[in-house]
């Protein structure tokens, strides 16, 4: 007979979780049916994203979440007894798997490295780090890279992997003992963002140029302080907003940042005068056509009179108008 302990989601959050808002049950597991295996957790893994993930449990599910386990049992032959795998399996100590989900870590995995290591640099925080700054925000040698929470699983590989590809990397975290760290890991510049007089100022200085790449884990208020400074064709890569994850009222300004990060949207602004040339005038030519046969349809808001001027301005801004806002002097 196996018992299995579990912690479950007791009730939805509201602001910051707090101990009541869990349960530790224990479940009787079945014996093993043919092609499955007995799996006991060695390692668990607790990760920003399960705040968020949550909210699609129902209260008294197993909150979700990686493990390293072992296969303690088997009547798999894909899986015999002692063997590791990497499993997406939640907050339990033990689990009957039927192998379908089951990844095996690596045969030439160094005894040098702790199994623990899967759940973190060479787990899901270490490939998010990689596909983020090196697929999303594409950066090359010379650039400048900014990574908040700089210190954790996903910031701290993100800075490491930025220096290996020639970039300048500064890093903020709130701690002096995590600053301390990153410099001794190689970052540029850190700084602790809780004790900085103005985080706006402290980013400028640390490059006065300002940054080809920001790696946000954060969100929230810090954002809206770093992206004015980015360079032109910035790349920017949102994977987490802790600063939000437990806010009870209002989001802060700006696209909310979980939208953004599960729809998988890139951050990318623009200046019209971008397109010049040939494709310009293909454009205009296009514009003109449509709308003259009707395919594109029009609504200009009219203003009367060039003192209206800063009225029809502040009624764009409340949203008064429909189609183009336009002043008749």
């Amino acid at each position: 007979m196996v018992l299995a302990k579990r912690w479950t989601l007791k009730k939805h959050f509201s602001g910051s979780p707090t101990n009541s808002d869990f349960e530790l049950k224990t479940a009787e597991l079945p014996p093993l049916k043919n092609g499955e295996v007995l799996l006991e957790a060695l390692f668990l893994s607790v990760d920003p994203y399960m705040r968020i993930a949550s909210r699609k449990l129902k209260e008294g599910d197993i909150m979700m979440g990686e493990q390293v386990a072992r296969v303690v049992e088997s009547k798999n032959s894909a899986f015999p007894k002692g063997t590791v795998v990497l499993a997406y399996l939640g907050w339990t100590t033990h689990s009957i798997s039927d192998g379908k989900r089951l990844e095996k870590l690596p045969t030439d995995w160094p005894d040098s490295l702790p199994l623990s290591l899967a759940l973190g640099t060479v787990g899901m925080p270490g490939l998010t780090a990689y596909f983020g700054l090196l697929d999303i925000c594409g950066v090359k040698g010379g650039e400048t890279v900014m990574v908040n929470a700089a210190a954790g699983a996903v910031g701290s590989v993100v800075g490491q992997i930025a220096k290996l590809k020639g970039c300048k990397v500064v890093g903020a975290a709130g701690s002096d003992e995590k600053i301390a760290y990153l410099k001794k890991i190689g970052f540029d510049v850190a700084f602790n963002y809780k004790t900085v007089e103005s985080l706006e100022e402290t980013l400028k200085k640390a490059s006065p140029d300002g940054y080809d790449c920001y790696f946000d884990n954060v969100g929230g208020e810090f954002s809206n302080v770093v992206i004015p400074q980015m360079k032109i064709f910035g790349r920017i890569a949102i994977c987490g907003a802790i600063s939000t994850y437990n806010r009870t009222g209002l989001p802060p300004p700006g696209p909310p940042p979980e939208a953004v990060i599960y729809q998988q949207l890139r951050m990318e602004g623009f200046i019209v005068t971008r397109w010049q040339g040939d494709v310009r005038q293909k454009a205009l030519k296009d514009l003109m056509t449509w709308t003259s046969e009707g395919k594109i349809q029009y609504h200009e808001h009219i203003i009367e009179g060039f003192d209206n001027m800063p009225s029809a301005f502040m009624g764009l801004l409340k949203g008064e108008n429909l189609g183009k806002s336009v002043v008749k002097a």
